[in-house]
């Protein structure tokens, strides 16, 4: 898609957001399968029910602005994601590889962050406040997740602070 204005780049940003709360979701789906702790697959579980809700929120957002919600396959996140798999792939032990997964959740994690922190800038600076609630709302969604999955760290891993 060709940009030619704040708001193209406002599009984009959600195309992308988009896309990586898909490759999330498929991603969650598939830590909760090889995580060895079931409270850590009960967490990746959950986060893949609310990173699905999130995804279908963007797809609202880019309806709304007539934008086509599949373009963007978020290929940041498709990077981030094929590197996690190569270091959970060698982690030598179950309780390794549950902290590998943990790294690599908190890792998806501040990406999402940085991405939605982004497109609710733009959309302040485009004055759409009822988007800047929503992505307001996907990022303070996506800290608690964050921290709850730490909770469950600290007891299914046994990771220090």
């Amino acid at each position: 898609m060709p940009i030619a204005n704040l708001h193209d780049i406002y599009v984009a940003e959600l195309q992308e957001l988009r896309g990586a709360e898909m490759r999330l979701t498929d991603a969650f789906r598939i830590m909760a399968d090889i995580a060895a702790h079931p409270d850590l697959t009960d967490a990746f579980a959950r986060r893949r029910a609310q990173t699905e809700l999130r995804r279908r929120r963007v797809e609202g957002l880019l309806l709304e602005h007539r934008a086509d919600p599949r373009p963007d396959a978020g290929r940041g996140m498709l990077t981030l994601i094929g590197s996690n798999r190569r270091m959970m792939a060698e982690a030598g032990s179950d309780r390794l590889r549950d902290a590998a997964l943990i790294a690599c959740a908190q890792r998806a994690d501040h990406y999402e962050m940085a991405a939605y922190g982004a497109a609710a800038a733009l959309a302040a600076r485009l004055e759409l406040p009822g988007d800047q609630r929503v992505l307001h709302a996907n990022l303070e969604e996506g800290r608690r997740a964050g921290a709850q999955l730490m909770d469950v760290a600290k007891r299914a891993v046994d990771l220090p602070d």
